[in-house]
């Protein structure tokens, strides 16, 4: 009995360590998740600031106050897709809810469907379009007067007049990058399914953003931040919405 005792012990110790690293390893990603996108954001505005990227990258484009470079493809055609693949994402993500509440078979669909609905209409929706671009009030490229125009350009920590202003942040750059979302729910069960949509998503979102640059809607920081809006959006969704944990849902009948 004492030897029983003392395996049990044993046993109930190992679990608890187990438990206690697994519930590190959880914080650490959870850290990891938040801190990374805001680095990134932080010290890529620095960067752009410092070096004047903003005017340099938006001056290649601009010729005698006109921008003719975004009226070529593929940017034109870019502009024209506008949020269609981002809407058309959403909408599958419906759908995907609307299966699961009705169909026991597939209760794994909720979640993720909620969170690709959810995530564009707060994302690029709401944060983006209806607050920042709203009411932060910076001025387009073509709007300044280093380009022909008659505003001061401001940086992106800089408030401008409200509704004066719609340069910041990108709306169709944001659309764009919410197409990385399906990354959120493979990632744990399907690693390169998850990769293939985080690499397709941000060369989709890079070259959306080249071509609102290129036709003087945009400055480069304005693109930074519609993706790290975005992408930090979708890292508060993924775990509010659990989709770090399985689907405990029995599919029983």
């Amino acid at each position: 009995m004492k030897i029983n005792s003392e395996k049990l012990e044993s046993c109930g110790t190992e679990i608890i360590s187990c438990k206690k690293k697994a519930e590190n390893n959880f914080k650490n990603t959870k850290l990891r998740d938040f801190a990374i996108p805001v680095i990134i954001l932080v010290a890529g505005t620095i960067v752009i600031a410092t070096t004047g990227a903003d005017l340099k990258m938006s001056g290649l484009f601009c010729i005698d106050g006109t921008w003719p470079v975004g009226k070529q493809q593929p940017w034109h055609l870019l502009y024209l897709f506008d949020r269609w693949p981002a809407v058309i994402m959403a909408v599958c993500g419906l759908i995907a809810a609307l299966a699961g509440s009705f169909y026991k078979l597939r209760r794994g669909w909720i979640r993720p469907g909620l969170f690709l609905v959810i995530l564009l209409a707060l994302g690029p929706g709401l944060i983006v379009n209806s607050i920042f671009k709203e009411y932060w009030g910076r001025p387009r490229p073509r709007e300044i007067v280093q380009f022909g125009g008659t505003k001061e350009f401001l940086q992106p920590w800089q408030k401008g007049v409200a509704h004066k202003g719609r340069s910041f942040p990108s709306g169709h750059s944001s659309a764009a990058f919410y197409l990385t979302a399906p990354f959120f729910i493979f990632r744990r069960r399907k690693p390169r399914t998850a990769a293939f949509w985080m690499t397709g998503g941000l060369i989709y979102g890079i070259l959306m953003s080249i071509a609102r640059i290129a036709q003087g809607g945009h400055f480069l920081s304005d693109t930074l931040w519609a993706w790290g809006i975005v992408h930090l959006t979708a890292v508060a969704l993924y775990y509010l919405l659990h989709l770090d944990r399985d689907e405990t849902v029995s599919a029983a009948p």
